[in-house]
């Protein structure tokens, strides 16, 4: 008698403590449960638990410290279709850098881990996305040659306590540690709020269209080298 063999859950744990920066982060692709966290993960570390959100199809909590950065990290989740549990403990008391690179850091990491090969892939992924004025383009490659292009335009210096500047570095710094091209442009938009959120959710459907298993692509390595990752 055959047995239908399971999908593997593309999930992932990361912890990652340094000086600087103490992150716990769970994440499933697919949405849906998330892997096992220790105790010492599942407490809110900086007193908040604004960007948290529960579906039947995802589980979403997270918090770094830094609330625009929490919302656009949950803007990424929702719209990518994870579950993402993350808890960032940062040395704000200097600057949100170390926090906000870290952060992403990790996330590229757990992406890369989660998602392990892209045999049966669709690779490639884009979209625009806009939120009123504001419209961002998004165009991704599964290609394991780390590479970004990021212009979001933005002209304030801080959006909350988020630094504008940081905004491009989160995304080179998930892109780089992901192992996947990145192209991210707000096309237009008055707003910097705006420019940045439309640009985090193009992100997010690009992210989940190059992800999507492709009918009749199974076990196939969608690349004329025959091997990414």
């Amino acid at each position: 008698m055959s047995t239908t063999e399971q999908p593997r859950a593309r999930s992932a744990v990361i912890s990652r403590d340094t000086n600087e920066t103490k992150i716990q982060l769970a994440l499933n692709l697919d949405g849906g449960a998330l892997p096992s966290l220790s105790t010492t993960t599942t407490t809110t570390t900086n007193g908040t638990d604004h960007a948290s959100q529960s579906s039947k199809s995802q589980q979403i909590s997270v918090n770094t410290g830094i609330g625009f950065l929490d919302h656009m990290l949950h803007a990424l989740a929702k719209h990518s279709g994870w579950s993402l549990s993350l808890t960032t403990k940062g040395d704000l008391h200097i600057d949100d850098h170390h926090t906000a690179e870290d952060t992403c850091i990790a996330l590229g990491a757990a992406f890369k881990a989660a998602l392990q090969t892209t045999t049966g892939l669709a690779r490639f992924g884009y979209a625009y996305a806009p939120l009123d004025e504001a419209l961002s383009r998004a165009v991704v490659d599964l290609s394991n040659r780390p590479y970004s292009v990021i212009e979001l335009g933005t002209t304030r210096e801080k959006i909350g306590d988020l630094s504008c500047e940081m905004l491009p570095h989160c995304l080179e710094s998930f892109a780089l540690h992901a192992g996947i091209t990145m192209h991210v442009d707000c096309l237009r938009g008055r707003n910097d709020h705006h420019r940045a959120e439309s640009a985090f959710k193009a992100l997010a459907v690009a992210l989940r269209m190059a992800i999507s298993p492709v009918k009749g692509k199974e076990g196939e390595v969608p690349s004329t080298k025959g091997v990414l990752f």
